[in-house]
């Protein structure tokens, strides 16, 4: 029998209302005891005094590249990076080669990520350091004309569908997929961009871009497909989920959808609640991302949302690039930054630290609201759960050196930044990680 105990550590675990110093002992990969002064003996002591322990940290969006950009990124990199910025769980989007688009293809990934090597302990030692769950995607191989076979993908194991990267424009077919949603209750996690509206673009559309002679993209762009987007979710009863956030007109949309009693939930991203569009002129394509950086008008939006509870989770978009490729320049590199790695710090320095969140509301936006999203069971320390838990040093100052990042790629913004509570330990299953 594997027993792992945590002593003296400060529990945050908001689904169960818990914030107190105290024990955690986990039997054979689950949670068994949680309290003060637990006396049972244990494998190994892990002594947590002066840290934060909490369900292991769920990212609700990534890409993982794999199959088909194994050069930007792998499952195997991109979970190593998710355990050494603190997460657990990362829900992978479909935008590969081929895309994620049938029940094979969702079958495949968790092939991949639950593939076991040797035989470290009786649960076996993974190719993977975090639990790995699909999204497939909404239309077939992304072209936004035909529903996939979202019913099959479901039942292979799909969390939830998307064609995050581009916008469904046909809201016949919208429709269609969120008239499912409520039958069958997944979320449709959507990219909201008027492609109309957008094309062409490099960055936000305002004083920066002009100055740097750029096309940009509206607020409206996203705005109208929220608006859309929220509306046909009330039609339909489904359950749209807003992805990645940016505007202060969307963030009154999905306020407003929520008072109307609309199933809609969202996610924003540090970059888009630290960033505005004037670091496009100090970093370039490091800078450049779908949603844009916006205005700090947008940025005090959205950090407003994440306070009042409008924004429901927090999600990094980690977005891997090689360095090659970021250097095509503003108009030809891909979009997207790399983030699980600077979550966690980002999210103490600019957020609980500011007062903007609590540290149980900070934390719940990273555990059990996204699973509740998603529906999986995770993101809590109850009694039989299983024992994913990252500890948290909120006291931890670090300098950001993206070249020891265990990711592929070196895309970030926040290299060489000075940030504040980093996570220490991240045990999946009861196995450190």
């Amino acid at each position: 029998m594997n027993r792992l105990l945590i002593r003296n550590g400060h529990v945050v675990d908001p689904a169960n209302n818990v914030d107190e110093v105290g024990d955690i002992l986990i039997v054979d990969g689950k949670i068994a005891q949680v309290g003060s002064h637990i006396t049972q003996e244990a494998n190994k002591v892990i002594d947590a005094s002066d840290l934060i322990v909490t369900p292991g940290l769920i990212d609700i969006h990534v890409h993982l590249r794999e199959p088909g950009y194994e050069h930007k990124e792998t499952i195997a990199t991109g979970t190593a990076a998710a355990a050494a910025g603190g997460f657990t769980t990362v829900v992978c989007m479909a935008n590969t080669s081929p895309v994620i688009d049938t029940s094979e293809k969702i079958r495949n990934i968790y092939e991949i990520a639950n593939r076991k090597l040797g035989k470290a302990s009786e649960y076996g030692k993974w190719s993977t350091k975090a639990n790995v769950y699909p999204v497939g995607s909404i239309t077939k191989a992304l072209a936004g004309e035909e529903l996939t076979d979202i019913r099959g993908m479901l039942n292979a194991g799909a969390v939830g569908i998307s064609d995050d990267g581009v916008t469904v424009m046909d809201s016949l077919l919208m429709r269609d997929a969120l008239t499912l949603s409520a039958e069958l209750d997944f979320p449709v996690m959507v990219h909201c961009e008027e492609h109309n509206l957008n094309a062409d673009a490099v960055m936000n559309l305002g004083e920066t871009s002009r100055k740097l002679k750029l096309i940009g993209s509206p607020n409206a762009a996203e705005d109208i497909i929220v608006a859309r987007d929220i509306l046909l979710a009330e039609m339909t009863g489904g359950h749209i989920h807003i992805l990645h956030v940016s505007t202060e007109g969307a963030v009154e949309l999905v306020r407003w959808g929520k008072q109307r009693g609309v199933k809609v939930t969202a996610e924003a991203c540090p970059h888009h609640w630290v960033l505005t569009d004037e670091e496009v002129e100090k970093q370039g394509t490091n800078a450049k991302m779908h949603p844009p950086l916006r205005t700090k008008r947008d940025v005090n939006a959205v950090l407003e949302g994440l306070r009042d509870g409008t924004i429901d989770a927090i999600a990094t978009d980690h977005a891997p690039h090689t360095p090659d490729e970021k250097a095509f320049g503003m108009v030809d590199a891909p979009n997207g930054i790399i983030g699980l790695e600077t979550c966690v710090p980002l999210v103490i320095t600019y957020l609980v630290d500011t007062g903007i969140l609590s540290l149980k509301d900070a934390i719940a936006k990273l555990t059990h609201i996204p699973a509740d999203i998603l529906g999986i069971s995770r993101g809590t320390l109850s009694v039989g759960a299983v024992a994913d838990v990252t500890i948290i040093d909120t006291q931890k100052t670090a300098k950001v050196d993206i070249d020891t990042s265990r990711s592929k790629s070196r895309n970030s913004p926040f290299n060489d930044w000075q940030l504040k509570g980093f996570p220490v330990k991240t045990i999946r299953e009861g196995i450190e990680m």
